[in-house]
C-alpha cells in the first residue's frame, strides 16, 4: 500500500504522489479565513463532532481526519481552548458561504449613527432658529447626533449670555426628539454641545 498525506480539504487523504502544485492550490484554498480548519488543525487529540451533532468522542488527529474523510467533508476546530479542544464535521464551504450571507445581512441592517451640524449666531432671528429646528429634529428623527454650536464675532464675546441663551432656545425646541449628550461648553469662539436622538433605528 502507498503511503498517504494528509491533506485535509473535500477529499482529505491524497496520494504522495499527486501533482506538488495542486497539493499547494488546495492548501491555499483552506487559508482565506481565520478559521482553524483542515490541515491547520494541529491537536495531538480532540472531542469530534460529527455532522448532525453528535459526539462521536475523543480521536487522534489522524482518525480525526480519517473520519471526516469517510463523510467526504471538512474538520473544523470550533473550540480550540476546550480541553481536549473541539472539532467539528461539516461542509466548510457552505459554512462559510453561511457566515459570509449572515455577515452581508448585519452590515446591511447596520445603522451608522452620523453627527451632523447645525450652526446658529448669538443675533440668530426667529425665523431662522426656527428652520435650524426643524432641520435639527429631521437629524434625530434618522437618528443621528447633532452637534449645536454658537459661533460668537468679535465682542460677541463680552456678551457669551446672549448665545446661551439662543442655544438653550433651540434645545428645548428639540427636547421631544433629543437627549443631551454633551453639555453646553465654551470652547474659542464657539459654544457648543451635543444632542443624540431618542428615536430608536
Amino acid at each position: 500500500m502507498r503511503p498517504f498525506l494528509f491533506n485535509f480539504r473535500r477529499k482529505t487523504i491524497i496520494a504522495n504522489n499527486q501533482n506538488p502544485q495542486q497539493q499547494d492550490r488546495n492548501r491555499k484554498n483552506d487559508k482565506f479565513s481565520g478559521d482553524i480548519v483542515n490541515e491547520r488543525i494541529h491537536f495531538k487529540e480532540m472531542l469530534v463532532i460529527g455532522p448532525d451533532g453528535e459526539s462521536l468522542g475523543k480521536m487522534s488527529r489522524y482518525e480525526a481526519f480519517k473520519k471526516a474523510d469517510e463523510y467526504d467533508l471538512d474538520l473544523l476546530c470550533v473550540a480550540p481552548n476546550a480541553n481536549p479542544p473541539v472539532c467539528k464535521i461539516i461542509n466548510y464551504g457552505k459554512y462559510r458561504f453561511e457566515a459570509q450571507k449572515k455577515a452581508k445581512e448585519a452590515k446591511k441592517n447596520q445603522k451608522i449613527i452620523e453627527i451632523k451640524e447645525v450652526q446658529l449666531t448669538p443675533q440668530i432671528g426667529e425665523h431662522d432658529i426656527q428652520t435650524k429646528v426643524k432641520q435639527a429634529i429631521r437629524f434625530l428623527e434618522e437618528g443621528n447626533k447633532v452637534k449645536v454650536g454658537v459661533r460668537y464675532r468679535g465682542r460677541q464675546l463680552a456678551h457669551v449670555e446672549v448665545g446661551e441663551d439662543v442655544l438653550n432656545k433651540f434645545i428645548d425646541c428639540v427636547k421631544d426628539y433629543s437627549v443631551i449628550e454633551k453639555a453646553p461648553s465654551l470652547d474659542g469662539k464657539w459654544l457648543t454641545c451635543t444632542l443624540a436622538s431618542k428615536t430608536k433605528k
